[in-house]
């Protein structure tokens, strides 16, 4: 992918050095003295300077150089490399002395040789010198000068490369072209996708495919039980076994075979941490972008259906889809998530959005009641929710300064634990982030209930 300039010689035209001026300066002054005082020598030291003005300035160049910034691919992963260069040319006829051209790249993508420049100038191609030092610079039509390097992605995200700048000096020396800029070019950087696994069934499934199974009863070979017969069941389901044992008949029932609707919930209305990129520490919206990702890989690669929601001050919704082309759709949505500084969102978030089968897994810090009570309405409108806590040890760092902050962090900690304690008197279990298996015994639990009051019903 290459962004090249877009030249205009009439907004970058060529204009006088300083060393044109000292010398037009130095040589009419020279001349001039020598012509009022008579002073032959002074005409010859100025003689020098005038020819090699006229000489160097006997052909201009109309066209300012060429610059272009390129990357090898228009995305990476987080901790991966990608391929940026800056491509320097020459497309007048005049050949030019020299050219320098500088490449910004975002703090958030390091060079291969570890430097992390300051302001984010990371590369500087000087072209000049050539096989000889009578024919320096880029020539009329000459080849590319290019400055290839590697850079490895820091932080999930779109990063910049660019943009790139460059001018050109021509005649000697006497003549500099104005500032050519290549528009910059956007990287797509994923998160990095922790392990992650979650071997228990879901407590509730919609659609006829996927690997997990339903805790419904259903037309397939997975056996649930035995019970009586029923209005509807077929024939070949009888057990003769314990139809003949009990003198009533009785029918085999199964599980269907259906896939796990699951809806990641981003809570991004607070941000809390630095963070520090894939080798520093996570803030709560990279843990929380960084969990999303592999949650959704890891139901997506099971044919299972999964949507996201982003809770901020710019609610977003992502419809449920299965397949490939759903996973990238998720790793793109996720990439335009922010934290919204605590601004409440404005239209809320609407239940009726999220399928009632649907497992909707909330990845919050848990630091405002908002969260609580958005967790809490979706708990109360029949979904099944899991609530993961993504905060993890920030919450536990100690504070700097005077003792009294000392007292302020344990009254928030007692806040906060007040929060989780609503949200389990609502039916809404939390659990840490831990990566592989956070969701296991949560799902276990959860599917247990489901199943006892189904027992209950009956």
């Amino acid at each position: 992918m290459t962004s090249p300039s877009v030249v205009d010689p009439e907004e970058t035209p060529w204009v006088p050095t300083r060393a044109l001026g000292r010398a037009v300066l130095f040589g009419g002054l020279a001349a001039f003295a020598g012509v009022i005082l008579g002073r032959v020598d002074l005409v010859v030291l100025a003689a020098p300077f005038a020819i090699g003005v006229a000489w160097g300035l006997r052909r201009r160049p109309a066209r300012p150089p060429v610059v272009a910034v390129e990357i090898a691919d228009e995305d990476a992963a987080e901790g991966g490399t990608v391929g940026v260069a800056l491509e320097l040319s020459n497309e007048d006829r005049v050949p030019l002395d020299l050219v320098v051209g500088r490449l910004t790249i975002s703090p958030w993508l390091e060079l291969a040789d570890g430097a992390r420049p300051y302001a984010g100038d990371v590369a500087a191609a000087e072209a000049g010198a050539r096989e000889r030092p009578s024919d320096r610079g880029l020539r009329p039509a000459g080849p590319v000068r290019r400055v290839d390097s590697k850079a490895t992605a820091l932080r999930w995200g779109y990063q910049q490369v660019g943009p790139a700048v460059a001018y050109g000096v021509a005649a000697d020396g006497l003549l500099v072209s104005g500032t050519v800029v290549a528009p910059a070019l956007t990287l797509r950087v994923y998160p990095a996708v922790p392990p992650f696994r979650a071997d228990q069934a879901m407590p509730r499934s919609a659609a006829l495919v996927g690997v997990h199974r339903s805790r419904r009863p259903g037309e397939d070979g997975e056996l649930s039980g035995v019970r009586r017969y029923g209005p509807g069941d077929r024939l070949r389901r009888i057990d003769w076994r314990v139809t003949l044992r009990t003198r009533d008949v009785h029918v085999a029932a199964s599980l269907s075979d259906r896939d796990a609707e699951v809806v990641v919930l981003l809570d991004v209305l607070y941000e809390a941490g630095t963070s520090g990129g894939i080798r520093g520490e996570a803030s709560v919206v990279d843990t929380a972008v960084r969990a999303a990702a592999a949650i959704c890989d890891h139901y997506l690669r099971q044919g299972d259906r999964v949507g996201l929601v982003e809770y901020s001050g710019r609610p977003r919704y992502l419809r449920p889809a299965s397949g490939r082309r759903q996973l990238i759709t998720a790793l793109d949505w996720l990439l335009d998530t922010r934290a919204s500084g605590g601004a409440s969102p404005r239209l809320g978030l609407d239940p009726s959005i999220i399928p009632n089968a649907a497992l909707v897994v909330v990845l919050t810090p848990l630091l405002g009641p908002q969260s609580t009570e958005t967790i809490a309405t979706l708990a109360r409108a029949g979904r099944s929710v899991v609530a993961v806590d993504t905060l993890g040890s920030l919450g536990q760092r100690r504070m700097p300064g005077s003792r009294w902050n000392a007292v302020a962090q344990r009254l928030w900690w007692l806040e906060r634990q007040n929060l989780i304690g609503l949200l389990h008197e609502a039916g809404v279990p939390v659990t840490a982030w831990i990566g592989p298996g956070s969701l296991d015994q949560v799902l276990h639990d959860m599917a247990r209930m489901a199943a006892a009051g189904r027992l209950g019903a009956r």
